[in-house]
């Protein structure tokens, strides 16, 4: 009998493999920021939080599509989105921050976590005066959530997110904006987003869990779960490459391309009042139906943006939404 064949187990583009430290991730904003500078000034982000999975009855309107005008039903994720607000305005300069001016306006759980200055700013003369002098080339905003409206937890995450359009329309749009609280229904309301957020942490595992590596004989001499032989004793020494035990989940990953089913501001007739999510809860407050899964366990903070490589295949979805089942 021939021996198995087939690739080398575990992907090489994820190393180390070690435990995030941030579990909302970072952003580099340049690349998606370059896609929208001829839109409208708007937030390219939002923080949400993973209230679990239901099944979907829409009406499939895709264009050549197999299935285009029946009624389907699909996996959908449900993300609870209470809104969101200004933290901070970060002005640039070449790449790095230059001036970064605090709201003034905050809440009483931010201002445990944020020190703000004895004197008080007026934000939008500060902006102005920046303006003034000219010596920035681009501009952030920080965002906080507001989970105690959705009764996860108390303390607010926090996140740089930017905005779409040229400089002059992002600091207009600062200006406007500075009081509001954003809804992710002014954000993402069709077409597709990018989840970015951090696995579920499943601690210490083995070299098969890990990177799927197959048993080897019951006769094998040295245990059955583990690689045959880890490397050469000369040169002396284990490569990185070799599947070996150690830390699986609590990786920060993007799930790209995910098609929004709905996106809908919580009103009081609302279905999905009644529904309640396993290891969540009920939802409170605004919130995203998306097609498929997202990675995290339930109350995981995630980070929504635009999409960064949108495909022709993800682009053409077009879903009409019409109950959770």
């Amino acid at each position: 009998m021939g021996r198995k064949q087939g690739p080398r187990k575990g992907s090489m583009q994820f190393w180390p493999r070690s435990r995030t430290t941030d579990i909302l991730p970072r952003v580099n904003w340049r690349p998606i920021d370059a896609k929208t500078s001829s839109q409208k000034p708007n937030l390219l982000g939002f923080i949400g939080y993973k209230a679990g999975m239901a099944s979907a009855f829409l009406k499939d309107n895709t264009a050549d599509s197999m299935t285009k005008g029946k009624r389907i039903i699909i996996p959908v994720t449900l993300i609870e989105c209470p809104p969101i607000k200004i933290l901070s305005v970060r002005f640039y300069k070449n790449g790095k921050v230059m001036k970064e001016v605090l709201n003034e306006n905050l809440d009483k759980e931010l201002r445990r976590v944020v020190k703000m200055p004895k004197v008080k700013i007026n934000i939008k003369e500060m902006i102005e005066k920046i303006e003034k002098d000219n010596q920035f080339t681009d501009v952030k905003l920080v965002m906080y959530s507001q989970p105690k409206k959705a009764e996860i937890k108390k303390t607010p995450d926090i996140s740089e997110i930017a905005i779409s359009g040229n400089l002059k329309d992002k600091l207009q749009f600062i200006k406007d904006n500075i009081v509001k609280e954003f809804s992710i229904t002014d954000i993402f309301q069709k077409g597709t987003v990018d989840i970015r957020g951090a696995t579920t942490g499943r601690g210490l595992q083995g070299p098969v869990k890990r990177f799927g590596i197959r048993l080897r004989s019951h006769k094998a001499e040295k245990g059955q779960r583990r690689p045959g032989s880890i490397g050469a004793w000369h040169p002396m020494g284990v490569r990185n490459t070799v599947p070996r035990p150690g830390q699986m989940g609590l990786f920060q990953r993007i799930v790209y391309n995910s098609a929004i089913v709905a996106s809908k501001k919580l009103v009081e007739n609302d279905v999905i009042i009644k529904r309640m999510f396993t290891n969540y809860g009920n939802i409170k407050s605004d919130y995203l139906i998306l097609s498929g899964s997202v990675q995290g366990p339930k109350k995981r903070q995630l980070l929504i943006t635009n999409t960064l490589r949108p495909t022709k295949k993800t682009v053409k979805k077009n879903y009409e939404f019409i109950e959770l089942r």
